[in-house]
């Protein structure tokens, strides 16, 4: 028998079951019913990094996307080359200095993300449907403040 202990305060194990649950079964369904295909989770990945990236007040660039995904540059550039030859992303030179490159949203990538975030939403609301209201509205205002305390 457990007892009051460290396996009911323990969230780093949970948090992490989450992800792996979350990165299984749903990335490849939102990207099916956003993208029409399951494979274009990439697409959606590198829109919500520009976006976030934009957020926070610079033209969000390959870098950036790259920083937001965790991934090298190469990886990265490869990822957004593939959303501007989808259409969610075009290319500009940078303001500030001519020899890189800015991205931004197309109105497609605008379309993207807003089913994304729709979608997202969802989501949240379906996994937590036997919850009471205040719990959910908890919970939610607590995953804000771990994204935003982590810069995600």
């Amino acid at each position: 028998m457990w007892g009051m202990g460290v396996a009911e305060v323990d969230g780093g194990p949970a948090l992490f079951r989450l992800v792996r649950f979350w990165s299984r079964r749903w990335a490849g369904r939102a990207s099916e019913e956003l993208t029409g295909e399951s494979r274009h989770v990439q697409h959606i990945l590198v829109v919500e990094a520009a976006c976030t990236s934009a957020d926070e007040g610079e033209p969000p660039t390959v870098g950036t996307v790259a920083h937001q995904l965790g991934l090298d540059h190469s990886g990265a550039s490869r990822m957004v080359k593939d959303a501007v030859e989808a259409g969610y992303l075009a290319r500009d030179t940078s303001a500030r200095d001519r020899r890189r490159a800015s991205l931004r949203l197309t109105e497609s990538g605008h379309a993207l993300l807003a089913g994304s975030r729709q979608w997202q939403r969802e989501a949240f609301e379906e996994l937590t449907a036997g919850w009471e209201e205040a719990d959910r509205r908890q919970f939610g205002a607590y995953l804000r403040r771990l994204a935003d305390d982590v810069g995600a």
